[in-house]
């Protein structure tokens, strides 16, 4: 149960999407039925049949930045630089990942298209600092949108709107809620007009979602920060349909971490104020979930803290036969790949 074994499995890498569905809503949907054990393919606007009125959708509302640079060393070697994290409110200095990190001097320059450059001032904690310019003006200027690296290719213009969610506001991602990639505005009215309720919480993803779980026994695991915020609004509206029996559907594992991190402020009496803070929960099988009862959710890498987490609340048994049949069926897989539904 707590081996890292357990949570690997055999892709064909024909099997990762490389692109998006040719519009949201048409991947394929996996459905898992928890109770009966049992499994139903469709299309993922066939979700409006599987919601009812009164249940919560949550949304995470976060927007991917475009945070990769593309540069050069004053040499001519090339080199990649990917904003995490500001260091502070100045927005100059940034944790980031750096390619390659250990052929560079501390206090380096690094050059970048358009006049910008940055310094490598602390290669052990990777931290850069921008001279002339802050971060958001660097991004918006020469930034590429950091595609997950099993998307073996460079980002095009459909990226900068197919990697986003529709209902994107709040900047400060390094990879996409994938789960929510596949509604479209369309998709929202419908489920509206079936009684089917929204909410928005904001989790800044991090990159680390992407890395394997290194500890043999998972418990020895720790999980790297991530931002949220949970607006008093979505606490309220949530709290109201734990209240009225009605299903809380967090869109995505990211909804799920950040709704069972505050379980208890979320299910308490009284006033709903605005929760925020950085998340480190780390759920794998054995954890009790609280707040969330159904989940949407893209199809994970192995020996992954997401692949984990999905164990954890639909069972290991079932999860690992359900991959088993989705690679028999040829799902997409990862971030551009086709959809869960676990009931």
């Amino acid at each position: 149960m707590f081996q890292l074994s357990d949570f690997d499995y055999v892709l064909p890498s024909g099997l990762i999407a490389q692109y998006p569905a040719y519009r949201r809503g048409s991947s394929r949907l996996f459905v898992i039925n928890r109770p009966t054990r049992r499994f139903e393919h469709h299309r993922f606007f066939d979700i409006v049949n599987f919601l009812s009125k009164g249940d919560l959708l949550v949304l995470n509302d976060t927007k991917v930045l475009r945070a990769r640079l593309l540069g050069r060393r004053h040499s001519g070697g090339k080199v990649e630089v990917l904003l995490l994290a500001p260091q502070d409110k100045s927005y100059r200095r940034y944790r980031a990942l750096i390619k390659p990190l250990s052929r560079l001097r501390k206090d380096e320059e690094l050059l970048f298209d358009k006049g910008f450059s940055c310094r490598l001032t602390d290669p052990k904690e990777k931290i850069v600092e921008f001279q002339d310019a802050r971060g958001p003006e660097v991004m918006e200027k020469i930034g590429l949108l950091p595609l997950p690296p099993y998307i073996e290719r460079s980002p095009t213009l459909l990226d900068r709107r197919r990697y986003q969610t529709v209902f994107a506001k709040n900047e400060g991602a390094v990879a996409a809620p994938t789960a929510g990639l596949h509604f479209s505005k369309g998709l929202l009215v419908r489920l509206k007009e079936k009684g089917v309720e929204a909410a928005a919480l904001t989790l800044h993803v991090n990159y680390a979602t992407f890395s394997p779980v290194r500890s043999q026994d998972i418990r020895g695991h720790h999980m790297m920060p991530e931002y949220y915020e949970i607006p008093g609004e979505t606490v309220a509206r949530v709290r109201q349909a734990k209240k009225n029996r009605k299903r809380v559907v967090a869109v995505g594992t990211t909804v799920c971490k950040a709704l069972e991190g505050r379980a208890s402020d979320i299910l308490a009496d009284g006033g709903a104020f605005d929760l925020r803070g950085e998340s480190r929960l780390f759920i794998y099988p054995t954890f009790s979930f609280k707040v969330v009862d159904s989940l949407i959710t893209n199809f994970h890498l192995p020996r992954t803290s997401l692949l984990m987490l999905v164990s954890a609340f639909a069972g290991g048994d079932l999860i690992s036969e359900a991959y088993r049949e989705a690679v028999l069926k040829k799902y997409r897989f990862y971030s551009y790949g086709d959809v869960m539904l676990i009931v």
